[in-house]
């Protein structure tokens, strides 16, 4: 995939790549609620509009944040998992939650509470990440 960055800036040229309105909160569903079909991804409480979830989901699969396969038991429905680069995103996704449970409640009364605002950071994100893998492991 060739593409145009804005600058030479480090964090410009993620946002070039994964900073739109959907991508984080995709990878998110998939990581933290183990949604993996198109049907799942759709049924998210924000409401993507099927044009653009099918757009993002095509972006991330060419930028290997994801992967296409089907699903062993029905090999008409595709699913879409995590790479090792997708769930190399689970700190940024945790800091932002971190950050909003602590900064934007105070706009959103109605935001789900953070639970584990005590937890070691790096144990989190350890465990999340190989529960996912192992949730992986379970499909294919």
């Amino acid at each position: 995939m060739i593409k145009k960055f804005r600058s030479s800036c480090a964090i410009a040229s993620a946002l070039d790549l994964i900073g739109d309105k959907w991508s984080l909160l995709l990878i998110r569903d998939m990581l933290l609620n183990k949604k993996k079909s198109f049907k799942e991804l759709a049924a998210s409480e924000e409401g993507i509009a099927t044009n653009l979830l099918s757009t993002r989901l095509k972006l991330l699969e060419s930028l290997e944040v994801i992967t296409k396969r089907k699903l062993p038991t029905n090999k008409k429905e595709n699913i879409y998992l995590l790479t090792d680069k997708g769930m190399d995103l689970a700190p940024i996704i945790l800091e932002i939650v971190v950050w909003s449970d602590k900064y934007v409640r105070a706009y959103n009364t109605e935001m789900n509470a953070y639970e584990n605002a005590n937890l070691n950071k790096s144990q989190y994100i350890a465990t999340v990440q190989k529960e996912y893998r192992a949730f992986v492991h379970q499909i294919i």
